[in-house]
């Protein structure tokens, strides 16, 4: 809770005052036609920094830092780090690139998709997405490009996944155009250039060498209401026989287990006992069989719910935030559940963190979310399916994976025992052929793997390496590329996202929050929403009457959001339209609302997710990559 409040208090005092540098008598120039939006460029190879306009003790400066634009002279530009100051000294204009929007490119998990290329003309790269055999000639491409031919090929995505969070770099959008196809998705074509933050020289370890320390953890989050207890011995039993079946074997070493369960809120009903308990962690300082008596006393509850959904929710934040996710190359998340999960709006959410929030959660720490789905006549009576379906094939949404959902016809304990047996084994057989050490019998002979275990467990390996090996984004200049598999535009090559600042996002915060207490305020009287919004952000806006004629949400926002290539769910809002969609699309809009801003305080709360560019010192300067899709 005292994070909570310091965030959104430092949110407020961040709309109050403008990140200008105003007390140090230096801000950056604005954006032509922008207000709070600053000028920013990126440094190409061979630039140097001078102490003055006229070029005099010149240094070399990195290439492809980020700087604020400060002044500009006949051919040099005055740069500095952060909006505050102070200016750090000259550079040659020609030495720069334009960076207007702070978007970047991020790698997707290459499992199960083609790599991404660069080519070095917009034109090249039209003709690639244009051409009625693109997969063929991007195969082509590759291909002569690994032989020594590279054509237009300027650089190619690495082999093993680059992983943002590990190894931080700059693959920063200069312009994103769209680009309709005949079938499938619009394509972005993007104008990219690359900027390593850091040049590390390490030896990468041999793959068969590196792959053999590969281990895996699974963690099983059930639901343990009353009525699950056949669920939970047959889930036990599962662990049980494969525990038996691997620990005598090498790869006993490289795998563990662990449980987590849920019930629900304890405001309503008390002799729940719970509403999340850590039974056991994955521990790879204890042995493979250690898991079992630690969960030999898991059991259902005495009495039942409030509700039929639970919070499923609050199990799966539970299993993210106990287990140390670092040890594991392989990261493995089973929930197991006969009913929904509370949404973020519930008033008995523990978190209140909707299904979307969650999802990028376990994003964030590589984990790959299966869900077991008890279709049980309880829940059919309910009427309970078809909207805890919807819920889990998004919460477990997992690259070109698709949903790792698994529904259970009929719900019978009978039913169950198989899916969970299968899945567990099938990941476990992957990590035993990942690191060489087969275990005999442990699946059946000539039985066909899952396809989707495949892909994740190949995702899982290429993320693995990626780390071990240090893997770093292609260094190119400036090229062009696009963010989906040019063989199948369903599969995303690569995110955009937008490099926010902490002032930025709090900025964003405050601006959510006063929409969001507007729409409460205004549920017994929409027809002054509009006017509770004008007179908020009039009273804190540096230019009042600005605010006080907008006509829709968007400018209200923040510019640092204009021209970013995503379609916002509420900066189209205006008076009318909102009257006009009625309330119950209009809580719709302030719960989506609620849950962006409990996402933005987990942002601000992980301090690992951020990191400075540059020479930058100033903590409202530190910046994170936040996805398009978590934008409001």
């Amino acid at each position: 809770m005292k994070a909570r409040k310091f965030f959104l208090a430092s949110a407020f005092i961040a709309w109050m005052a403008p990140h200008g540098g105003i007390a140090a008598g230096l801000t950056p120039l604005l954006q032509p036609g922008k207000h709070s939006l600053y000028q920013r460029v990126i440094t190409r190879p061979g630039a140097t920094m001078a102490t003055d306009e006229a070029g005099n003790a010149a240094k070399p400066v990195d290439g492809f830092e980020a700087f604020y634009v400060f002044a500009r002279g006949h051919d040099r530009i005055q740069v500095g780090s952060s909006v505050s100051g102070p200016a750090l000294g000259w550079i040659e204009e020609s030495r720069t690139v334009p960076w207007p929007h702070a978007m970047i490119a991020t790698f997707t998990n290459p499992a199960g998709r083609n790599r991404a290329l660069f080519l070095d003309t917009s034109g090249h790269e039209q003709d690639l997405l244009t051409a009625p055999d693109s997969g063929a000639r991007a195969a082509a491409l590759l291909k002569d490009a690994q032989a020594g031919k590279p054509g237009p090929v300027v650089a190619v995505e690495p082999e093993n996944y680059v992983d943002i969070a590990k190894n931080f770099y700059l693959l920063p959008i200069l312009d994103a155009t769209v680009t309709d196809r005949d079938s499938g998705p619009s394509v972005h074509m993007l104008h990219v250039i690359s900027a390593p933050t850091t040049s590390k020289e390490t030896r990468p370890p041999s793959s068969p060498e590196a792959l053999r320390q590969f281990r895996a953890g699974l963690v099983f989050v059930i639901d343990t209401t009353a009525s699950m207890q056949p669920y939970i011995d047959q889930t036990r039993a599962a662990i049980g026989d494969i525990v038996h079946t691997v620990q005598n074997t090498a790869v006993a070493q490289n795998f563990r287990f662990g449980l987590v369960a849920y019930r629900d809120s304890l405001v309503d009903t008390p002799r729940l006992e719970y509403a999340t308990k850590v039974y056991a962690k994955p521990d790879l300082g204890q042995p493979i069989d250690a898991i079992l008596p630690a969960i030999s006393g898991v059991h259902d509850a005495s009495v039942s719910s409030s509700s039929f959904d639970e919070d499923a929710v609050a199990g799966v934040r539970a299993a993210i935030d106990s287990v140390n996710w670092e040890q594991f190359g392989g990261r493995y998340m089973v929930l197991i559940t006969d009913a929904g999960a509370r949404g973020g709006d519930d008033p008995h959410s523990l978190t209140h963190l909707g299904i979307d929030e969650a999802r990028q959660l376990a994003a964030a720490k590589g984990i790959a979310l299966f869900v077991v789905h008890l279709l049980t006549p309880a829940g059919d009576t309910a009427h309970d399916h078809a909207h805890a379906a919807s819920q889990y094939r998004a919460l477990s949404k997992f690259g070109t994976a698709g949903s790792l959902y698994y529904p259970v016809a009929g719900g019978a304990p009978e039913a169950f025992r198989p899916v969970v047996q299968s899945l567990s084994t099938s990941l476990l057989q992957q990590v035993a052929d990942t690191t060489g050490r087969p275990v005999a019998g442990l699946t059946p002979q000539n039985a066909q793997p899952d396809p989707k275990t495949a892909v994740v467990s190949q995702a899982m390996r290429l993320a693995y390496l990626g780390r071990a090996q240090n893997t770093a984004a292609p260094d190119v200049v400036q090229s062009y590329t696009a963010d989906r598999d040019p063989a199948d535009s369903l599969r995303k090559a690569v995110d955009i996202r937008v490099l926010m600042t902490r002032n930025q996002l709090s900025d964003l915060a405050a601006s959510l929050h006063i929409i969001l207490d507007a729409g409460i305020a205004g549920r017994t009287a929409p027809e002054t929403f509009f006017t509770q919004l004008q007179s908020a952000f009039a009273a804190s806006a540096r230019d009042p009457s600005a605010i006080r004629h907008a006509d829709k949400i968007g400018p209200l926002l923040g510019e640092y959001l204009d021209g970013l290539p995503y379609k916002s769910d509420i900066a189209s809002i205006t008076q009318d339209s909102w009257l006009a969609m009625g309330a119950i699309a209009q809580r719709t809009i302030l719960n989506n609302i609620a849950s962006r801003l409990r996402l933005y305080e987990e942002f601000d709360s992980r301090p690992e997710l951020w990191v400075y560019l540059g020479h930058a010192q100033d903590p409202g300067e530190a910046v994170y990559p936040v996805p398009l899709e978590a934008l409001p």
